[in-house]
């Protein structure tokens, strides 16, 4: 009996296996399991794209949130410049009195050095002429003293 159920199927195998249908079986299982194989290969690309894809995300946001914070940092800075603008111009203003100050001060230590330089030079010519004067009247009073004198 267990020889006539195999003769059995063997011979509906090969009806299938002549008439294609067993062939087109095979094709529509072979399909199958392409088409399972893509799917699971797509959603394996879909999951490994997941974390670029995340990672990405974030770093557009964190791009963004810098673009954003430097925005406010430059606006920050116009508004802090705009603030000490008055303070800048009152510390210019002091700082060009005090440098016109500075260099009165200077032009006048440096007349009073030139009247100091022409007084010690008139000194030192007052001084040179009387040792000229006092030498002239040394050789004059020599120059008497060793002529003869009339009496």
């Amino acid at each position: 009996m267990d020889k006539l159920l195999q003769f059995g199927r063997r011979a509906l195998f090969y009806i299938r296996v002549l008439s294609g249908y067993e062939e087109r079986r095979i094709r529509s299982f072979r399909l199958g399991l392409d088409k399972r194989l893509k799917q699971a290969e797509e959603r394996k690309a879909a999951i490994r794209k997941m974390p670029e894809q995340a990672i990405l995300g974030e770093v557009r946001r964190m791009v963004e949130e810098m673009q954003t914070l430097n925005k406010t940092l430059e606006e920050t800075e116009s508004a802090i410049e705009e603030y000490f603008k008055p303070i800048d111009k009152e510390a210019e203003a002091l700082m060009k009195i005090q440098l016109e100050g500075e260099e009165r001060s200077m032009k006048d230590m440096v007349k009073v050095m030139q009247q100091q330089a022409l007084f010690k030079q008139a000194e030192a010519g007052k001084v040179t002429n009387t040792l000229q004067t006092e030498k002239n009247q040394q050789t004059q009073n020599l120059a008497s003293d060793t002529t003869p004198q009339k009496t």
